[in-house]
């Protein structure tokens, strides 16, 4: 038997069902802001990703699918959403339609990682990337949505980090302050973090091994320059009046190379230490770097399993379309109708199954019992004689007989149709 690749999931059944109300869910609230769907390529040049996301960088140093295509060109899994979106940005002259353009995306990402709870080598992210607006304000959009989004899923415990990691004026001298107080602990850091302090210090801040250190580290709010202060600031104040609740967290920088000024991270209390389930912020600098004119950028992307796992653990329902089971006493004449009345409660927006495997009425029964039908609809020859077919209400045993337009009426009533055509 062949089995899957260590890492990967095959997502079916229950799983599926809360994977697509994530989905859905995510999508109705972008769509309340405008924000458009953009889909890229899976695979992307190397090049793209040690560009954007940083050379020195975990993802690029260690953990990227990389491999050489039959043309000789290296490429990659895309490790994560932004890097390929600012690419097809840029390569469609996207600019050109004006500011603010603003976009959503869900896809596969890839990461070379050791497999765990939340964390799979495929993986799957959702996100919104913002272009063109400088504004704080466009900042505090992002984060509005990303809250509001996993509040809609039932995830109102979610707790707010935020802070601000400065730009290319102000943050060399942080740099510098922190590399002259980490150089009392180079001994005591962990492996990583001895790389790290030669080329992407920053870094230190985060890790897990090392926290304790980083408590007392210099703050980067002590070395913003004006402009960016006021931008934090407007930020914070644009937060509160949104109500909000946020923590200013020094230690937060993530850990992609091309973030500037504001950064955040949304986390639950209940997942232990893969507990964010989104993070994002601004990227003022990575469109031109990547070759395209100056553009500021802010985004953010939440990866779907660790957000399922957040649903699971606090024991949110994910609800369920209704359904309707449609059986038939199996001749000819009696399948011709069941369709038919199949057909009708599709077109009203119902969930409707009818029978493919030719059972005896019985058989149907058991089998709609256990697939969790809410109604039955039974089609016989005494339903064709009176022109009216028996509902079976499956919860409370209740049945009466309709004609179809009275059946109809009843479960509108009753039940939500998946889309609103009545």
């Amino acid at each position: 038997m062949i089995r899957r690749i260590k890492g990967t999931l095959d997502v079916f059944g229950e799983q599926a069902c809360l994977w697509r109300y994530i989905e859905s869910t995510f999508i109705e609230t972008v769509r309340s802001f405008n924000y458009r769907e953009v889909r890229t390529p899976i695979i992307e040049p190397v090049e793209l990703f040690v560009r954007s996301v940083g050379e020195e960088t975990d993802i690029v140093r260690k953990e990227m699918y990389v491999f050489e295509d039959k043309g000789g060109r290296r490429v990659a899994l895309r490790p994560e959403g932004t890097a390929g979106i600012v690419r097809a940005y840029i390569e469609n002259g996207m600019n050109r339609f004006g500011a603010p353009q603003k976009f959503f995306y869900i896809g596969a990402m890839f990461r070379y990682e050791k497999p765990q709870a939340g964390r799979q080598r495929q993986f799957h992210q959702l996100g919104v990337e913002v272009f063109g607006s400088p504004s704080p304000f466009a900042d505090v959009e992002t984060i509005h949505i990303a809250m509001k989004f996993l509040k809609n899923l039932g995830l109102d415990d979610a707790r707010l980090h935020v802070n601000s990691i400065g730009c290319p004026k102000c943050r060399p001298s942080y740099k510098d302050a922190l590399k002259k107080y980490y150089s009392e602990y180079l001994q005591e850091l962990c492996e990583d973090c001895r790389i790290r302090y030669d080329r992407n210090v920053l870094r230190l801040l985060d890790c897990k091994v090392d926290s304790s250190i980083a408590e007392k580290a210099p703050r980067i709010q002590e070395f913003l320059c004006d402009e960016c202060r006021e931008h934090f600031v407007k930020v914070c104040k644009a937060l509160d009046t949104l109500n909000l609740k946020y923590t200013v967290d020094p230690k937060l920088v993530r850990g992609l190379d091309y973030y500037t000024r504001t950064t955040y991270e949304i986390k639950v209390p209940y997942l232990g230490a893969q507990d964010t389930l989104i993070g994002g912020g601004r990227y003022d600098n990575l469109v031109r770097e990547l070759g395209g004119p100056s553009t500021p950028a802010v985004g953010f992307a939440g990866g779907i399993e660790r957000i399922a796992l957040a649903l699971e653990k606090k024991g949110i329902v994910v609800p369920r379309d209704i359904l309707i089971y449609v059986a038939t006493a199996g001749q000819d004449d009696t399948y011709a109708a069941a369709i038919t009345v199949a057909e009708t409660l599709r077109d009203r927006g119902f969930c409707v199954e009818i029978d493919l495997m030719e059972r005896s009425l019985t058989s149907q029964m058991r089998y709609a019992n256990r697939a969790k039908a809410d109604y039955v609809v039974m089609v016989g020859e005494d339903e064709l004689r009176e022109g009216k077919f028996t509902l079976r209400d499956m919860k409370t045993g209740e049945q009466r007989k309709l004609t179809l337009h009275e059946m109809v009426e009843v479960l509108e009533k009753a039940c939500k149709p998946l889309h609103g055509d009545s």
